[in-house]
């Protein structure tokens, strides 16, 4: 339909006149929908007659207003704003006149527009969210790789995972990036790692920006609309700047960094300095802070400001966000911008329609609420008595309109909009959901329409209170619905109609609903609405095809919801060509298979004998049984069985014996893939989701027997029928049950095997057999044993066989059978599977040595029980003679009981020492635990320390209490039982060996015959107190003896309340010693027993709430780290120790200081309960006396910090922008660069390191934001400080020091002491008063010289020095140093000489390879990492004598350039022989054209640009300027002369090494001014406009010259692969692990990769030059070089280069026998004369110098030999 556009003028001629209306139609006003109204057909007026009504409402007004002014009311037109959507007013006309009319008006009233008057209400629409847009949404779901967020007014986007923050972007990249390296990976995988939970919740509220908004066509099919949204802090906050940052704003923020007591937040501001900040407490119930994540991203309260502005105080906790009426809303703000979605405002009602409510904030922003957002559509009170004009109102923003001409904004007023929370049922729960409530896809019997909006829809009540739907127009009918009308029409105002919910929305809190009768037939709406196994029906939508042909069949169930159907369930039989039975829309019946709601996903099955099937469907674990029966389908197939697949996840595998009656031997000959079976189940786990199917007929009598099988229990007696006899077995089926049974032929007898034989030849099939014992069972695989040994059939009748652990009592003489053999005894097992082992120990003595003992398996056997271990479950056996007790039957003779001179007289026999007897012992030996006894001749005895004494007092010597006992000294004791020297405890009597050792007591108390109380673990109390005894001294804890049976444990902890003890266990507390203890825990289960040797009121805290701050205990060092120390309060407790609070004086401070295990005192710092974290102090103050001299006071708190306050702390981080320094455990002060020294330092981070100590000056200190700031500069710290020397102090005469900073062939450069980088240049002339040849043999780099100022120019910045001896004279020695510098001897001291990694001369000896070789020099030459390489200073200009050694700050731009004053100015040429000296003069005055320049050279820009205009392809004078620049610290300048010159000079061959030295010089500058993405980018430019290889090593070794060898490691690394073509790069990389990185190993892994690699014509020469880098390198091995040598000169023993090399290789060596050998070897081959005479030669010229005259003679004689030998082979 065409848009309409109508105007209304309404006018009122005279108060007496009736006004002339003329007035459109009033437009159905719309937010939401894109329809256009359409005209009422007929005659008929088209207004209605509420809008009859309007108008004549409004013309009264206008008559009386005319009446009462004198004036007519102003007149304004309202236009069609938007194709006929909604009609809109002029809004600065209206405004205007309601200024005009509010001044006319006296008595202040506001005047109000009526509601006739057509208002333009903004709200959100699809076409009105333009990319730009922000936009306030609520998460409502959580994909795997984006997020869903709903939008106002029925709008949903998505959020890439890419567009989340910045933190997820880079985690989700190294996802990709390792998933990448892995094949067969596809693109879903890459980022399931990422869970998105952990990033935002469902629920929660973001500013969203919008990136896009495009609509999805295809073919046949409406399109979709699809709006991509991001919500990175970088696009959510677009248009916010620092003033626009206010206190009750919202701002978006990204967890960057998660501290102890906070969270450090991006706002992704243009000002990377301004960031957030927000407190553990501030981050609300959604999640918990231990949950939170780096990258995270929330929509923030700001709570505060920094001073500075550089922090934002953030708050997330929706409770305080929500809460608008305690003021958290704008109230005011510098800049619109502060205006965003998410921030609540309080507005000024300009105006209420029908289509929503106007309003302006601050009297200057425009908003708008739509009929949605306004509430209008949720409340049946009427809009303007909800909100009367001029009243204030809060709302909260919702979105921007980016197209509108004026700022406007949409707010909404909606209650959970407001508090920001997710609108539930009140009445219900507060958590509910309407969902829950009302579900979607689910059937509304009766809807009742309670609003009309025509053109839009309706809005019904569904009977959930609080909650309504809202119908669309197109959602009403089948039919196409024209126009709606409130009070006709089939859907007016209360009429009841039938409605189906197909969506919801949580951002408008409105159900979505639809009319339509095709909607409520519908089966399904989504795929949730599908159940698995449920039979449904659809249409072909298309064929997939792959490499392999047909590989499913895509099916359309619904609208939207389509399913795949694989291969495999097309058919019950396998399809040869599919695509010709399933044609596109063939209708077609299926069952669901499986859903995958995740991946959007579902499987369908065409299988008749599935989609037909009435058994109920297995798509669950837990409702499954034993015996249920069903159809699967085969999806595995292996020689063990198969797998059968049902429904959703359930499987269950097959085995291959229950396939079938019969023997299978190969399931693959019997099955395929995809067929399908009938099975049972045979058992199931939910838990584990484990289950075996079978297809063998589950019929009554079998089930009967499964059934049976539980009721066959071992040791039951039972009859059989033989049904097969084997080889080794008899099948019988017991009778009973019908169970089948196995019984061995071994079993049929006591006998030998011969006589089972004979017995099993006589049993027949269909014979029954009586009295079977049935042996074990195992029910897993339904096995029953039987046997029919008489002994084992006796031995269960009688009871003596036993089935557990239970049964078995020491001593008992128990039968059964041989179960396995070994090589230390045998198995024997008894009924239900009990095992026992039978050492060959406990064998007897005639069958020990047979082989397997003289048994064979199945065997009967007997044995006696030995010893039980209850705990591990085992158990013991012995067939040898077990004394049971010391009586008649104990087997023992008279003569071995009778004993020799019993110590008490009286006793007379063994027999005698019973349990409880009091006797008398002799000592025979102390120890530090026991006493050794004797009771009798043979018969001995012991005493534990523990059964000495009585009482504490008792005690003499405490540790060592046994000395109060003397050898052969006779005692009282009482016998307590017999010693068990395995177990470390004493048994009865009854249960001693041959040989006993009696356990005794010499306690006085134990002396009487009162009734023998033994100790036991049991009858000990929690705080009883007991006099114990150290048994073994621990690492961390005493072992200590209550008793012989009764052992506990003390941690080091509790041994004792002085600390100074602990140190050393074992000599305070030696073995023996004694203590008095109070029992802390008792566990007899466990035979655990913790006490303590403190006293009660100072025993260790068992818990955290145990605890106090201030509290003094001792702990146990655990841990040692660089930075802190874990130590251990209690079992559970544990606290950290900084290095903060180690000491009072923090140069005392120090980690190594501890020992682990050691014991120290602390004190409790900070007590943090609900996360259970300790801070400690060891300070001596803390622990030991408040009053003690402290040279670093503890700082408890910020307030106790004041400004100008000079305290010192330890380096905690060294970050880009500065230093963090730890005050205290919890306070930490930030220095900025500028406020770390007063002088330049180029590389200030290698002059800190972490836990470094400093002192400095608090500068300012934030209380509310725990913000502290201070100074490290000494003009700040030190009042009598002197500034560091500047160019302007240097006078000529001054002697001062200095170091070498550079030293070149014309000169030194030298920096000078204690200044700020003041360097000037020493020339050769002035080092010495002789002639110098060579500077760079004088001197070094970081030399220390004394040197004197001879010239200065200040405003140049330049110093000449001189350092000749006869410069400083007795008296200028001392007159003229400043204070605190030493003259040198001679004016020269060198202090150091510093090694050159890549010294020239280590590879110009080598006289093969050498080429080769040269090469690494580029890596490795010398230089300040300047631009050296490459540029030869004969060809290019130099401009006076002041470019020499032009220098800024740390940086040397004329590198390695030998600068000449002579140089030719005017020449272009790029080397060639050098001119004669008479030459180069004229050639110096010819070219000297420019006249204006002096003769010193350029000393301005212009001077610059004036030589370049001339020289414009000289890379030297580029450079220069450059330099020039940099020497004005102008960096960004000097980068764009690099841009220019690289512009600039010409591409020719002749400029190639032109441009090249520019863009060497660009990469140096990255290098030292720059950063690594800077570098990366230029380096990626340099290697497209030169040779790549080239510029790979330029910046290797641009990267070794800075000392950057990891990323010079890493970049030769990428070379080898990028170029391994080149023997050069292996090479130079070789040598750079030798000599840079002192790594041979890896070094020498690189030779068979080179190998592999080149081609073979490079092998020998490669092999040769790593073997001479064994020989030449320190990290080299001479005799792995040699090694090579000879494994070359072996295989290629004409190669004569290779002997050369090798001789060279070890004269250089030194070892002259090695070399002589190597002479003789090489001229004894046969070589050509040529070749003999130069061998010959060289070893001549090798033993003149080495060598003596007989020497000599004989290789003159062997050279003879040769040419006779030659000249005889001739002849």
């Amino acid at each position: 339909m065409p848009s309409v556009k109508r105007k209304a003028d309404v006018r009122l001629e005279t108060p007496s006149k009736k006004p002339k209306v003329s007035v459109p139609s009033r437009s159905n006003v719309s937010i939401l929908s894109a329809e256009e109204p359409s005209f009422p057909r007929g005659g008929a007026s088209i207004l209605t007659p509420l809008e009859h009504k309007q108008i004549s409402l409004r013309a009264k007004e206008d008559a009386l207003f005319e009446q009462n002014t004198g004036k007519s009311a102003d007149m304004f037109d309202s236009e069609d704003g938007e194709s006929g959507k909604d009609l809109s007013y002029k809004g600065d006309a209206t405004f205007k006149a309601r200024r005009k009319s509010t001044k006319s008006d006296r008595g202040g009233k506001i005047s109000k527009l009526d509601h006739d008057t057509i208002i333009k209400v903004e709200g959100l629409s699809y076409k009105r969210l333009v990319p730009g847009s922000l936009v306030l949404g609520q998460v409502c779901r959580i994909n795997r790789s984006d997020i869903a967020l709903a939008l106002p007014n029925n709008l949903t986007g998505y959020i890439p995972i890419t567009a989340i923050s910045d933190r997820v972007t880079e985690d989700v990249e190294a996802l990709a990036a390792d998933d990448a390296s892995i094949d067969g990976l596809d693109s879903d995988s890459r980022t399931q790692d990422y869970d998105l939970n952990t990033i935002v919740s469902v629920g929660q509220y973001l500013r969203a920006y919008v990136s896009s908004t495009n609509v999805s066509t295809s073919v046949g099919a409406k399109g979709k609309k699809h709006i991509e949204l991001s919500i990175n802090p970088k696009q959510a906050n677009s248009g916010l700047s620092k003033s626009a940052l206010v206190v009750s704003s919202m701002v978006q923020a990204t967890v960057t960094s998660v501290e102890d007591h906070g969270v450090v937040m991006s706002l992704g501001l243009e000002d990377t300095n301004i960031r957030g900040f927000m407190g553990s407490k501030e981050i609300g119930n959604t999640r918990q802070y231990s949950e939170l994540k780096e990258g995270a991203v929330y929509l923030c309260l700001i709570t505060g400001l920094s001073s500075n502005g550089k922090v934002v105080k953030l708050s997330a906790n929706s409770e305080r966000i929500g809460s608008i009426k305690k003021g958290n809303f704008l109230t005011d703000a510098p800049t619109v911008d502060s205006f965003l979605p998410g921030t609540a405002v309080e507005l000024l009602v300009s105006a209420v329609t029908s289509s929503g409510i106007l309003g302006k904030v601050m009297g200057v922003l425009d908003v708008t609420a739509d009929v949605i957002q306004s509430g209008a559509a949720a409340s049946s009170k009427p809009m303007d008595k909800k909100y009367p004009l001029g009243s204030k109102v809060k709302a909260r923003i919702l979105c921007t309109f980016p197209t509108s001409g004026e700022k406007k904004l949409g707010v909404s007023m909606l209650d959970h909009v407001l508090a920001l929370s997710v609108p539930c049922l009140k009445e219900v729960s507060a958590h509910l959901h309407p969902i829950d409530t009302l579900p979607i896809s689910s059937i509304v019997e009766q809807a009742r329409v309670v609003r009309v909006e025509p053109g839009l829809g309706v809005f019904v009540d569904l009977g959930v209170k609080g909650f309504r739907g809202f119908a669309h127009i197109s959602h009403l009918s089948d039919k196409k619905v024209e126009t709606l009308f409130e009070s006709s029409g089939p859907y007016k105002t209360g009429s009841i109609h039938r409605a189906r919910i197909i969506g919801y929305n949580p951002m408008d809190g409105l159900f979505l609903v639809s009319f339509e009768q095709r909607v409520l037939d519908l089966p399904f709406l989504r795929l949730e609405d599908v159940g698995v196994g449920q039979v449904v029906k659809g249409t072909v939508e298309k064929l997939v095809v792959n490499a392999g042909g047909v590989g499913g069949v895509i099916i359309c169930i619904t609208e939207g919801i389509s399913g795949l159907v694989p291969e495999m369930h097309l058919a019950d039989v396998h399809l040869q060509h599919p695509e010709k039975k399933f044609k596109e829309g063939l209708s077609v019946t299926g069952r669901v298979l499986s859903i995958d709601l995740e991946r959007r996903r579902m499987r369908l099955t065409l299988k008749k004998t599935l989609v037909n099937s009435d058994v109920p469907v297995w798509k669950s674990y837990e409702k499954l049984a034993v015996g249920m029966e069903a159809p699967g389908t085969l999806v595995n197939l292996s020689s063990a069985g198969a797998v059968v697949q049902f429904y959703g996840q359930v499987r269950g595998f097959l085995p291959v014996a229950q396939m079938s009656d019969s023997f299978i031997k190969d399931p693959t000959q019997h099955f395929r893939l995809g067929q399908v079976v009938n099975v049972n189940i045979t058992s199931v786990s939910a838990l584990e989701k484990r289950m075996i199917v079978s297809c063998r007929d589950p019929s009554d009598t079998e089930m009967s027997k499964w059934k049976t099988l539980g009721e066959i229990v071992p040791g039951a007696t039972v009859e059989g029928l033989v049904t097969e006899k084997t080889a080794d077995e008899i099948l019988v089926e017991i009778a009973s049950s019908g169970r089948k049974a196995h019984l061995l032929l071994e079993h049929l007898s006591d006998g030998s095997a011969a006589k089972c034989l004979q017995i099993a030849k006589r049993i027949r099939v269909g014979q029954k057999i009586k009295d079977l014992l049935v042996l074990d069972k195992d029910e897993a695989k339904h096995f029953v044993r039987l046997t029919s040994k008489p002994s084992l059939i006796q031995a269960n009748q009688d009871g003596n066989l036993p089935s557990g652990m239970e049964h078995l009592t020491i001593g008992a003489t128990i039968p059964g059978f041989v179960k396995n053999i070994i090589s230390t005894g045998i198995f024997v097992q008894f009924l239900g599977g009990l095992t026992g082992f039978l050492p060959a120990s406990h064998l007897s003595s005639d069958t020990s040595k047979i082989a397997d003992f003289g048994m064979r398996v199945h065997q009967s056997t007997s044995a006696r029980v030995f010893s039980i271990d209850s705990i591990q479950g085992r158990f013991t056996l012995s067939q040898k003679v077990i004394v049971e007790s010391y009586g008649p039957s104990s087997g023992l003779d008279a003569y071995d009981r009778a004993l020799t001179n019993p110590v008490d007289g009286t006793s007379t026999s063994i027999d005698d020492f019973t349990l409880g007897k009091l006797t008398k012992a002799k000592i025979i030996s102390i120890k530090e635990t026991q006493m050794n006894v004797q009771l009798a001749d043979r018969v001995q005895g012991r005493i534990d320390v523990s059964q000495a004494f009585d009482s504490w007092d008792d005690i003499k010597d405490r540790k060592h209490p046994l000395k109060s006992f003397n050898a052969k000294q006779v005692v009282p004791v009482r016998i307590l039982g017999v010693h068990d020297s395995r177990n470390h405890r004493f048994l009865p009597i009854t249960h001693s060996n041959k040989a006993p050792v009696f356990e005794l007591s010499a306690k006085p108390m134990d002396q009487t015959e009162t009734e023998l109380d033994v100790l036991t673990i049991d009858k000990i109390g929690v705080d009883s107190s007991w006099l114990v005894f150290v048994n073994n001294v621990g690492d961390d804890c005493l072992w200590v003896n209550l008793s012989p049976n009764v052992r506990g444990r003390i941690r080091a902890m509790d041994v004792s309340e002085d600390v100074s003890l602990l140190a050393d266990l074992a000599k305070n507390f030696p073995i023996g010693s004694a203590l008095r203890a109070r029992v802390l825990h008792v566990d007899p289960a466990n035979n655990r027993l913790d006490l303590s040797a403190r006293s009660g009121t100072s025993s260790t805290p068992t818990t955290i709430k145990d605890l106090t701050e201030g509290m003094v205990l001792p702990g146990r060092v655990t841990k040692i780290t660089q930075r802190y120390v874990m130590v251990q309060l209690s079992e559970h407790i544990s606290g950290s120790l900084n290095l903060i609070d180690m000491a009072d004086d923090y140069d005392a401070a120090n980690t190594t200081s501890f020992q682990k295990n050691q014991t120290i005192r602390v004190c409790i710092l900070n007590l943090d309960i609900p996360n259970k974290r300790l801070t400690l102090s060891a300070r001596p103050s803390k622990v030991l006396s408040s009053s003690l001299n402290v040279k670093d006071p503890e700082i408890r708190s910020i307030s106790q910090l004041k400004i100008n306050e000079i305290v010192r702390g330890f380096v905690k981080s060294v970050a880009d922008n500065g230093l963090f320094v730890s005050l205290a455990s919890h306070i930490t002060a930030y220095v900025r660069i500028t406020d770390l020294s007063d002088s330049f330092i180029k590389d200030w981070k290698s002059t800190f390191e972490i836990d470094q100590i400093v002192t400095g000056k608090i500068i300012a200190v934030d209380s509310l934001l725990n913000h502290v700031q201070m100074s490290l500069k000494q003009s700040v710290l030190d009042k009598d400080y002197q500034a560091p020397a500047t160019y302007a102090d240097m006078h000529v005469g001054r002697i001062v020091t200095g170091k070498i900073r550079k030293v070149e062939d014309f000169g030194v450069f030298i920096l000078v002491d204690g200044s700020s980088n003041v360097s000037g240049l020493c020339h050769r002339s002035e080092m010495a008063d002789e002639k110098i040849a060579d500077v760079r043999k004088l001197f070094d780099e970081g030399d220390a010289v004394k040197a004197k100022v001879l010239k200065v120019e200040p405003e140049k910045r330049r110093i000449s020095f001189g350092l000749k001896a006869s410069y400083f004279t007795a008296e200028t020695s001392g007159s003229e140093l400043d204070e605190g510098e030493s003259a040198g001897i001679d004016g020269v001291e060198r202090c150091s000489v510093t090694h050159n990694d890549f010294q020239r001369e280590d590879l110009g000896n080598l006289s093969a390879g050498s080429d080769d070789l040269k090469d690494v020099r580029s890596i490795g030459s010398s230089g300040d990492g300047e631009i050296e390489q490459g540029i030869d200073a004969e060809s290019h200009p130099v401009i006076g004598d002041s470019v020499q050694g032009l220098k800024t700050n740390g940086f040397d731009w004329s590198g390695g350039l030998v600068l000449s004053s002579k140089a030719n100015v005017g020449s272009d040429t790029d080397g060639g022989v050098q001119p004669t000296k008479k030459k180069r003069k004229r050639a110096g005055i010819t070219v000297d054209k420019t006249g204006d320049l002096d003769t010193n050279g350029p000393q301005s820009v212009a001077d610059f640009e004036r030589l370049l205009m001339g020289q414009p392809n000289s890379s030297y004078l580029w450079l220069s300027y450059m330099a020039f620049q940099l020497q004005l610290n102008e960096v960004l300048k000097a980068r764009d002369i690099a841009e220019r010159a690289i512009r600039t000079i010409n591409q020719s061959i002749d400029t190639e090494s032109e441009i090249l030295n520019v863009w060497v010089a660009y990469l140096n500058l990255e290098n030292t001014y720059g950063n690594d993405g800077t570098l990366e980018e230029i380096f990626r430019r340099a290697c497209e406009h030169n040779d790549p290889e080239e510029m790979h090593s330029r910046l290797a070794s641009i990267y070794i010259q800075s000392g950057n060898h990891e990323k010079a490691n890493d970049l030769l690394h990428t070379m080898t692969k990028k170029f391994s073509q080149d023997p050069k790069i292996w090479l130079n990389y070789a040598t750079f692990l030798f000599d840079i990185k002192a790594a041979p190993a890896n070094a020498r892994d690189l030779l068979p990769r080179a190998m592999q690699s080149l081609p073979k014509h490079h092998h020998l020469d490669l092999t040769s030059k790593f073997a001479q880098l064994e020989f030449r390198s320190a990290n080299g091995d001479s005799e792995r070089g040699r090694t090579i040598f000879e494994g070359l000169i072996s295989t290629f023993p004409k190669r004569l280069d290779v002997w050369n090399v090798f001789l060279d290789l070890e004269i250089n060596a030194g070892d002259k026998d090695q070399a002589r050998r190597l002479f003789e070897r090489v001229t004894a081959c046969k070589l050509k004369a040529k070749k003999a005479k130069f061998f010959f030669k060289r070893w001549l010229e090798f033993e003149e110098k080495n060598g003596d005259a007989q020497r000599c003679e004989m290789v003159t004689a062997r050279a003879s030999e040769y040419v006779r030998q030659r000249s005889f082979e001739k002849i």
